[in-house]
């Protein structure tokens, strides 16, 4: 049996700020990112100014996990074993037809760099995160203008979006403000921020009070992080933290060496001179995991204390912490609240254009399936005219399993829950659909799905007539519950039973411990 999670085993947490602990408002957040690239693209460069209209059907282009080819200006959605299954050139979704014609069933040609999360390149771009989702949609657009006027073999446009991307993040933008950006947020927080819930900073103060170590790394600059936590945990944020680190470049803070990437002091938002290490608690910028490891053997006493990451980049979060530094890792994934969107949907009695909550030109929620590319974790793979269609992950999802501990819908989905409460963990000895908590994703209990694949996580065929009185009764100590299976379907059935298990685990076992 896989051993179970729980934050009362670790000495430390360690809490990426956008998108995890400071959680925006999408709709809003995502079209002023969008304009501020698209303003300076039109007005810098000479862009067609067709990209400052967006029609709300625009923005059901938005899907993480889609990758770019920045030579062709073709979209991808990948399988886990880097073939295609969907894609498009600019905005224009391209059939299966011309997919096999054009990639055929091979693995996309930059899918080794791209698997192993090069974290720059010159060819391609993974779109992974919320604040890249409204780049996407316009580089696809810019595609989509420039083949207005003469269809290109090559694309150079994204040195360009480079640029803009520059002009309104730079260090010095906040204090200057500069670009469109930080100006918007700082004039209306409100307008972009969600406060965070009560219920989060009860567990925050918990955790420093059952003597946790407190960290909040993120890629923000000092003065733009200091605004968003004011906001949303109000001015004596800093007391919650024992660490915090800004402007920590990430991957690269867990990938450089200290020499690469030293501390550095700040002084009213400044950076000051390198540190040769990091000797004490308080607020630093750039940095490395390397150094912040030796300090946390200092604080906490241990030669090898546990520690956990919380953010919602796979690039940027959750594998360099996993991969650099063996943390323990919390994905923060949204697409998981895709259910209540599909829920409020089925139930509606009204064509949603005619609710009011629905009104105006918004973009989509982000989480929400998308029409064009379908879902985030599992697509079909278009079979031949012989064969039927199945089901498989994405490349997402299966970074999922591999490089997640947990993945929950919020920080607010576990606040309320005990300390010592055990989570279900991603393991290589369990289903893929283990460590989503408080549940799977609808489309990976699928039985067709589950069934498709079922072969590539369990061999059982031959163990489980010989396991099955020991797995009922570990799974089910409380429950009078009779399990047959018949000798030809052995193999296949308990992987559904496990699933009922994810289903509803609070009325089957009340230590919170449901083994995999």
């Amino acid at each position: 049996m896989t051993r179970p999670f729980s934050l009362a085993e670790c000495d430390a947490l360690g809490f990426d700020l956008d998108h995890t602990l400071c959680r925006y408002n999408l709709p809003e957040s995502a079209r002023l990112i969008y304009d501020s690239f698209a303003r300076y693209l039109v007005t810098e460069k000479g862009y067609d100014k067709e990209l400052l209209t967006v029609t709300p059907e625009s923005w059901d282009f938005c899907c993480k996990g889609l990758a770019l080819d920045l030579e062709d200006g073709n979209f991808f959605k990948l399988a886990g074993d880097g073939t295609i299954l969907r894609a498009s050139h600019g905005t224009k979704s391209m059939t299966p037809e011309e997919i096999l014609e054009i990639y055929g069933r091979r693995e996309w040609k930059h899918f080794k760099t791209f698997s192993g999360m090069v974290s720059r390149s010159a060819k391609y771009y993974c779109y992974d995160n919320y604040f890249d989702l409204p780049g996407a949609l316009l580089c696809a657009r810019i595609v989509d203008c420039l083949d207005k006027h003469d269809r290109q073999t090559k694309y150079d446009f994204w040195k360009d979006v480079i640029a803009a991307i520059q002009h309104n993040y730079k260090t010095s933008a906040f204090k200057e403000n500069g670009g469109a950006y930080f100006p918007e947020v700082k004039n209306d927080p409100a307008k972009y921020l969600q406060s965070c819930p009560e219920s989060v900073k009860k567990w925050l103060r918990q955790l420093k009070n059952a003597g946790k170590v407190l960290l909040l790394i993120t890629s923000s600059h000092s003065d733009y992080c200091r605004l968003l936590c004011e906001h949303i945990l109000g001015n004596d944020f800093a007391e919650l933290f024992d660490i915090v680190i800004t402007n920590a470049l990430k991957p690269g803070f867990f990938s450089h060496t200290p020499n690469q990437r030293p501390f550095r002091t700040l002084e009213n938002d400044e950076e000051q001179e390198a540190l040769p290490s990091l000797d004490k608690p308080g607020w630093y910028s750039q940095g490395n995991a390397t150094h912040l490891y030796e300090l946390l053997k200092k604080m906490t006493g241990k030669p090898e204390p546990k520690v956990v990451y919380f953010g919602d980049s796979m690039h940027s979060d959750i594998f360099p912490a996993r991969h650099y530094s063996n943390w323990e890792t919390v994905f923060i994934l949204e697409e998981l609240r895709g259910d209540e969107v599909m829920m409020l949907v089925e139930t509606e009695s009204e064509p949603l254009e005619k609710k009011g909550k629905y009104e105006g030109h918004h973009p989509k929620a982000p989480y929400s399936v998308s029409k064009q590319w379908g879902s985030f974790f599992v697509d079909s793979i278009s079979g031949l005219e012989s064969t039927e269609e199945t089901l498989t992950d994405t490349w997402s999802c299966k970074c999922i399993s591999a490089y997640s501990t947990i993945a929950i819908p919020s920080i607010e989905a576990i606040a309320d829950l005990p300390l010592d409460y055990r989570f279900t963990r991603f393991s290589s000895n369990s289903l893929e659909t283990a460590g989503y908590y408080p549940k799977p994703p609808r489309v990976l209990l699928s039985n067709g799905f589950r069934l498709n694949n079922v072969s590539k996580h369990m061999r059982l065929k031959s163990k489980v007539s010989k396991e099955m009185p020991a797995i009922r009764a570990e799974l089910f100590p409380t429950l009078n519950i009779n399990i047959e299976l018949s000798p030809h379907r052995r193999g296949m059935q308990l992987p559904v039973i496990l699933v009922c298990l994810h289903t509803s685990p609070s009325e089957l076992q009340e230590d919170h411990s449901l083994p995999t």
